[in-house]
């Protein structure tokens, strides 16, 4: 029996990384799992090689409809929805005055549109069965977890735009929580430190991404990266596994009490890479 039986997830950005990871555990432990990436070739490969039951949702979630779309996919396959992790992003770093108003309108269109669209799609599926639920004296614990990161809480150098859509994210979870705990749905955050993934990887030609046709250059200065040490108390990064653990605890019948919170997963680090 696993913690998780009888659930159905939505994980963004699960093909790779963190997304994975968190895809993973959560089927291991039972639920039912929708894979999301812009890569469908990715999606699909990770689902088939994902033991527990799953379905794949490919594509852009910036594009009109995507969000929900995906939220349809998941419910037709499943027939149901009971967790949210809004986990898909990238980076576009660059100092502010070098920095383009795309560059910081696509931060905050795939870090905080995107799940706020999502949710928003998500709605009638948490909260409908919530009512009836209610009226019958039961209850019943649904779970939106949403990724943001220490870049978001406390800052970090060339990352205006990313750091500002990670920010918005705490202000959606922190509202939501608010307005759908009435429905015993616990709506919290994970604000992860640094986790080795593309993101924080080394900043090579090879690290990339592409979106729209674009390459997207992905990964941190080397100088950056050797830093790591000195500004973890743990000594190291993260690993997905180890990030996927604190979104499996906020998805979990373990965190039924915690509500409206941002969950560090830093490895103990306490301020940005360079502050």
């Amino acid at each position: 029996m696993g913690v998780l039986d009888g659930k159905t997830a939505i994980v963004t950005g699960s093909a790779r990384g963190i997304g994975r990871a968190t895809a993973e555990l959560l089927s291991e432990h039972g639920a039912q799992v929708l894979i999301n990436d812009l890569d469908g070739d990715v999606a699909e490969q990770t689902a088939g090689e994902i033991s527990g039951e799953t379905a794949v949702y490919a594509g852009d979630l910036t594009k009109e409809g995507a969000c929900d779309d995906l939220v349809k996919t998941a419910v037709d396959a499943f027939g149901k929805l009971d967790i949210v992790v809004n986990n898909a992003g990238y980076t576009m770093d660059a100092p502010i005055h070098k920095m383009s108003d795309e560059e910081f309108q696509r931060m905050l269109d795939i870090h905080n549109i995107v799940p706020f669209r999502v949710l928003r799609a998500a709605a009638p599926h948490l909260r409908e069965p919530a009512k009836k639920e209610r009226e019958e004296g039961r209850e019943v614990f649904r779970k939106v977890v949403n990724v943001s990161s220490i870049s978001g809480t406390m800052g970090n150098a060339g990352q205006a735009n990313y750091s500002s859509g990670k920010a918005g994210v705490v202000g959606l979870t922190k509202t939501l929580a608010k307005e759908w705990g009435q429905f015993k749905i616990n709506v919290n955050a994970v604000a992860f430190g640094y986790i080795e993934t593309r993101l924080t990887a080394s900043k090579e030609e090879s690290n990339v991404m592409e979106i729209d046709g674009e390459k997207v250059q992905l990964g941190i200065p080397d100088q950056l990266r050797g830093m790591a040490p000195m500004l973890i108390p743990l000594g190291r990064p993260g690993t997905p596994a180890e990030a996927a653990g604190g979104v499996f605890f906020l998805c979990s019948p373990w965190s039924n009490f915690v509500h409206g919170q941002v969950l560090n997963v830093t490895g103990g680090q306490f301020s940005g890479m360079t502050t």
